[in-house]
């Protein structure tokens, strides 16, 4: 770490401290975008780098100020937590037990402190509006940092430390990735965080174009097909909107489409991922083989996990000698802890996609662009699923992951919660006396 990132991180750091609640995101998501993860520092066995260090002072300012999740605790918010569990759990059944623990406290810390940070810090619907302008402009500087870097092969962020200041090249393509750890989870971050500029679009609609050019300039830059593949699915998830009401058909003629596909083609219908290579760099044959090698292997790795895939594939990584690239997120949490911590992590992605139902299901005094921008949230969830197939995150694509739970279990506790609570204020201010503003069990002070 140099003193450049240093500096950025004490700024960050003093921020997160110090601005009110409903502005404390921003750092939270400026250190995200523009900090390499790379760049950071050991203490032990732990390895903190710049989004760790903003996240353990965002808990501090959270314990010192008493601030509390809105609404109180939720479904989803116990899920996070059993989520956790499991994955620390099934860290104490691996071989190097004490490495596997400390390497799963990281996994456990990013995604529980990324959600339940941003979840405290976004307790009103304005909040929801004002975390996604601020993920629209924050991501300006990076895009045209990224196509810097798309036609020069310089990265600007490598300033930082951290990344390689020469791009990666592959078949003659600048792969720019700015800040992240890829270019692939650069320009996958930048297509699951397209959809949020719809929750804009009525409200904030230049800072929405802005912000929807960002994205599509790092997708472009980043050279990938994969990223390109998820812009199409966010897209098109968002285009759903005018067939809401009959999304109960599009789920059974996806699935019937999926038996077609095993039906008419020889090899299992998930190679069709094979066929698909956008930019004539891609390697998506890979992806399906994947697939394929998990479910041969599945008795090796269902209980608990496993230290081992190397043996699933002909060729392997230059990091690891025990593994082959697992460069799909569900299957990455089946090798960590088997179907227990699969099933948990689906779990999650289930509820929120089942509180976006249950939010558009809900008259509680609406605005009139509410439950379109309800569904922006579910598509860019969506985004992130859909990815998940091609792309194993790894550096800190997962707090946009969060993040977005996070914004649609807030947007669920202001439709359902704070209406039950503030009818409870009035019968108290009716019927004892009390003050209207009293503070109700559950509601942050």
């Amino acid at each position: 770490m140099n003193g450049l990132a240093v500096a950025f991180i004490f700024v960050d750091a003093l921020l997160v401290l110090t601005l009110p609640r409903h502005l404390a995101a921003l750092p939270v998501l400026a250190v995200t975008y523009y900090m390499p993860v790379s760049a950071g520092f050991d203490l032990g066995p732990f390895n903190f780098y710049g989004v760790r260090v903003v996240l353990t002072l965002a808990f501090v300012r959270i314990l010192a100020k008493g601030e509390r999740l809105p609404g109180g605790a939720n479904r989803l918010d116990w899920l996070m937590v059993w989520w956790a569990v499991v994955a620390l759990v099934t860290s104490l059944f691996h071989d190097d037990m004490w490495a596997t623990f400390v390497n799963r406290l990281g996994l456990v810390f990013m995604g529980c402190g990324s959600y339940f940070t941003l979840r405290i810090f976004c307790s009103t619907q304005e909040d929801v509006t004002r975390i996604c302008r601020m993920t629209a402009l924050l991501l300006l500087p990076v895009a045209v940092s990224m196509l810097y870097e798309k036609l020069t092969g310089n990265n600007p962020f490598a300033e930082f430390g951290g990344v390689s200041s020469t791009s990666e090249v592959r078949n003659g393509t600048i792969r720019a990735q700015g800040a992240f750890g890829h270019s692939i989870l650069a320009g996958s971050a930048a297509a699951a965080v397209l959809p949020l500029m719809g929750v804009l679009w009525r409200s904030h609609r230049m800072t929405a174009i802005a912000g929807i050019g960002a994205c599509l300039t790092m997708v472009f830059s980043c050279g990938s097909t994969g990223p390109l593949m998820s812009t199409v699915f966010a897209l098109a998830a968002l285009m759903m909107w005018r067939m809401r009401e009959h999304m109960r058909l599009v789920r059974w003629g996806a699935v019937l489409g999926y038996i077609g596909l095993e039906l008419v083609m020889n090899a299992p219908a998930y190679y069709i991922l094979s066929y698909i290579d956008l930019t004539g760099s891609s390697t998506s044959w890979h992806r399906a083989a994947l697939i394929e090698a998990a479910v041969t292997h599945w008795p090796e790795w269902w209980a608990i996990g496993t230290d081992y895939t190397r043996h699933w594939m002909a060729y392997g990584v230059l990091w690891s000698g025990n593994h082959v690239d697992i460069t799909n997120y569900y299957i990455r949490m089946g090798v960590d802890g088997g179907m227990p911590l699969l099933l948990m992590f689906l779990a999650v992605l289930g509820k929120g996609f089942s509180y976006v139902g249950k939010i558009l299901q809900t008259r509680n005094g609406q605005s009139a662009d509410f439950p379109f921008a309800t569904w922006a949230l579910g598509a860019a969830l969506f985004a992130h699923a859909s990815t998940f197939i091609s792309v194993s995150y790894f550096d800190q694509c997962v707090v946009l992951l969060y993040m977005t739970l996070a914004l649609i279990s807030s947007s669920l506790m202001q439709q359902t919660v704070a209406p039950v609570q503030a009818a409870v204020r009035a019968r108290r201010t009716e019927r004892f006396g009390f003050p209207a503003n009293a503070r109700v069990e559950g509601m942050p002070r």
